[in-house]
């Protein structure tokens, strides 16, 4: 079955920098897009970043525009999430997600994604 595992999360202060991964298995990696969402305590989970099937498109939200950056290597199954500059207000559980169908584009929306992980909790220390 599908197992997606997010790991690489941790304490860190702010302006620092952390490495978020997501290993996949149990499908066809390199024709799915994935992306990243995040929730933080008491709010709803939110998009972060997506990259499409083959690593051609990205799309990121704005508060996180300019910090983070998503890649993909199709070869391990894994896709990345780098983040700089890490603000309290990053402090979530990051949650990595593959695209319902196969050939996507980078896309934002929830129900564009069928599979989750288990999240990696991400805390920024002012």
């Amino acid at each position: 079955q599908v197992q997606l595992v997010e790991s690489g999360g941790g304490l860190v202060q702010a302006g620092g920098s952390l490495r978020l991964s997501c290993a996949a298995s149990g499908l066809s990696f390199s024709i799915y897009g994935m992306g990243w969402f995040r929730q933080a305590p008491g709010k709803e989970r939110e998009f972060v970043a997506a990259i499409s099937w083959n690593g051609g498109s990205t799309f990121y939200a704005d508060s996180v525009k300019g910090r983070f950056t998503i890649s993909r290597d199709n070869a391990k199954n894994t896709v990345y999430l780098q983040m700089v500059s890490l603000k309290p207000e990053d402090t979530a559980v990051y949650y990595c997600a593959k695209t319902r169908e196969y050939g996507r584009k980078a896309v934002y929306a929830e129900y564009e994604y069928d599979y989750w992980g288990q999240g990696t909790q991400v805390t920024v220390s002012s």
